[in-house]
């Protein structure tokens, strides 16, 4: 999901300079083996001055994909990088890094050529909540850097768009498979001052916040900037269109026992998979009891992980990194007792069902 997030940013970016008339290329991270900070399909953009935004590793990488980027804009021929970040005894072009892994990265011109033809549209897509993917071809050759998007509702035979990005052959050319999953949606019940950070971190991580509250006066958009929509609601209202339940998780707050009874019944009885309640136990537990869901498994309460949280932002922490374990269907631990891949076994946060 945060590639989602990062490439709208991206992308927002790249429009506000092709209308100031400044160029910029985009490198992207198209094939990884071994070990690797990013996934395919993060992105960097850099700006003909020498600004960028976003990032192809943990840092590494970033000073000579931006002097390849600059090349490029002067020649405007996108170009495939190939990096070995492995020790000093195996370097190819001069980094010695010890992370044992490789990385291609593919560097294209972005406010003029193929990219910049389908930006717009590009943009259009990821403000939607569809699935889609962009296609890439990274064989060396005249074709490189040549873009297509797949929109919602058309098919490619043979290639599971929502599954990884990676590198696929199609039609006898090597083709970056980039698909968007749109997603998921946080339902925050609550619009307390404690609420603030756990939208704002939420939405870092990429989920799109719906903050909904009885109380319009909590509802301001200068307390929430982040968030993708302000409900002002009552958990008893038919009316009220919550997001989708196969793709929403939800966090109950609103220090109101009679309200977060009300708010986890109808997300229970919505279809929710996971309903995270703030409070002790034993309150989530009498909730329960209350609506006849007595250990329903969907319940989260109290919500968070154990990380010794003091005070709202660390709390908001130790949520989102709950939702963010449910999401991945991983069993929190530390990653240094982590035997596989830390990559390995992902889920997928769009679909928590």
């Amino acid at each position: 999901m945060i590639h989602w997030k990062e490439t709208a940013e991206v992308l927002a970016r790249l429009d506000e300079l092709a209308g100031a008339g400044r160029r910029a290329a985009l490198a992207t991270v198209v094939r990884i083996a071994g070990s690797a900070y990013r996934r395919p399909g993060a992105k960097l953009l850099v700006e003909e001055g020498g600004g960028a935004l976003g990032g192809v590793s943990g840092g590494c990488l970033e000073a000579d994909v931006r002097e390849v980027a600059q090349a490029v804009l002067a020649t405007g021929k996108p170009t495939l990088r190939h990096y070995n970040t492995g020790s000093d005894e195996d370097v190819v072009w001069g980094l010695g890094l010890g992370c044992n892994g490789l990385v291609d990265v593919l560097v294209q011109p972005a406010t003029d050529g193929p990219l910049a033809a389908l930006a717009g549209r590009w943009r259009e897509l990821l403000a939607g909540d569809a699935p889609f993917a962009v296609l890439t071809t990274v064989a060396e050759g005249e074709e490189l850097g040549a873009v297509r998007l797949v929109a919602p509702g058309e098919r490619l035979p043979a290639l599971p768009l929502m599954g990884g990005a990676g590198v696929h052959e199609l039609a006898g050319r090597a083709v970056f498979v980039e698909p968007f999953a749109p997603p998921p949606h946080l339902l925050v019940c609550g619009a307390g001052d404690d609420a603030i950070p756990l939208v704002a971190y939420a939405a870092d991580a990429g989920f799109r916040v719906t903050v909904a509250d009885h109380r319009p006066a909590l509802l301001e958009p200068g307390r929430f900037p982040r968030a993708a929509r302000l409900l002002p609601a009552r958990p008893e209202e038919p009316d009220v269109a919550l997001p989708s339940a196969a793709r929403t998780l939800a966090v109950v707050k609103t220090h109101s026992l009679a309200h977060d009874r009300a708010w986890v019944r109808r997300l229970l009885a919505a279809g929710l998979a996971y309903v995270g309640v703030l409070g002790p136990r034993e309150r989530t537990r009498g909730i329960l009891r209350d609506i006849g869901a007595e250990g329903d498994e969907r319940v989260f309460g109290p919500v968070g992980l154990d990380l010794g949280a003091d005070g709202p932002w660390q709390v908001a922490t130790s949520i989102v990194a709950e939702l963010l374990a449910f999401g991945a269907r991983r069993e929190p631990r530390h990653l240094s007792l982590r035997d596989e891949a830390i990559h390995a076994g992902e889920g997928d946060l769009a679909r928590p069902s």
